[in-house]
């Protein structure tokens, strides 16, 4: 009977022990996740946000991590059925369109299946300002950046997740985001607003980046990037690449749990 139950033991010792290890394994990052991966990449919208400079600057990474890229400038890509289904991750940087319900449907299929999706600034947080069911995917919407090109600081919430773990809180000069948010998506760095430019908001706090679940998928968000330069600041740069790379590991590692309601 001891003995019996030290096996039981045992047993359920060696489980936990492997849920931990698959725990912590589905939270790192690889350096090469992107190795392989089939890319779709598609900018477009409103030129402000300077979409081709953008994808020059991501576009040549991702080929030099070894990513196969599929470049779009337009929205007519996601009703390719036989592409949707081949591809890992979805980089979208498309500001101020409008998407077709056939459009929409399909790109939120893909994610919801476990395609990843990665995007900064208006080129997802501000998309399709009439489509609600995009915005429920993203996680938030940009609504205004009173004072327009100001200085400001990001201050790193989450040193622990790999997307921003070993950075330090930095200064940017550019559009400081004020969006309306789903409380349930996972906060890495957020901003406080001085109220210099809107007294009634003075030290409102605002998520910059985040990343949380759609589906199966994981989606990634950052609001820094107004314009190309603007990842000339190392650590802004930095956060969109690991976000990418986490997102891109999607269909591939099970779902975090990222749901955490802050209104208990």
């Amino acid at each position: 009977m001891q003995s019996y139950r030290k096996i039981i033991i045992a047993f359920v010792a060696v489980m936990l022990c492997v849920a931990n290890i698959k725990a912590t394994n589905n939270l790192k990052i690889a350096e090469n996740s992107l190795h392989g991966k089939k890319v779709l990449y598609v900018y477009g919208g409103w030129e402000g946000h300077e979409p081709e400079k953008c994808r020059d600057i991501f576009v040549p990474w991702l080929k030099s991590e070894g990513a196969e890229v599929f470049i779009f400038d337009q929205l007519s890509c996601y009703e390719d059925s036989a592409l949707m289904a081949n591809i890992d991750l979805i980089i979208q940087h498309y500001t101020q369109g409008e998407i077709s319900g056939s459009q929409d449907k399909a790109l939120r299929n893909a994610v919801k299946r476990g395609v990843g999706l990665a995007g900064w600034h208006g080129g997802t947080g501000d998309s399709f300002r009439n489509n609600v069911d995009f915005q429920y995917m993203i996680g938030g919407q940009w609504v205004a950046h009173p004072g327009n090109i100001i200085s400001y600081t990001v201050n790193i919430t989450d040193k622990e997740d790999p997307v921003t773990k070993g950075l330090n809180d930095f200064d940017m000069k550019s559009e400081q985001y004020y969006m309306h948010i789903d409380p349930n998506i996972k906060v890495l760095a957020t901003t406080i607003f001085s109220g210099e430019h809107d007294y009634w908001i003075e030290g409102a706090v605002m998520p910059v980046v985040w990343k949380k679940q759609y589906g199966k998928g994981r989606v990634f968000y950052s609001s820094l990037g107004h314009v190309a330069s603007d990842f000339d600041v190392p650590e802004a740069l930095e956060i969109m690449k690991r976000g990418i790379r986490w997102a891109a590991e999607s269909l591939e590692k099970e779902p975090e749990k990222l749901v955490s309601p802050i209104y208990k």
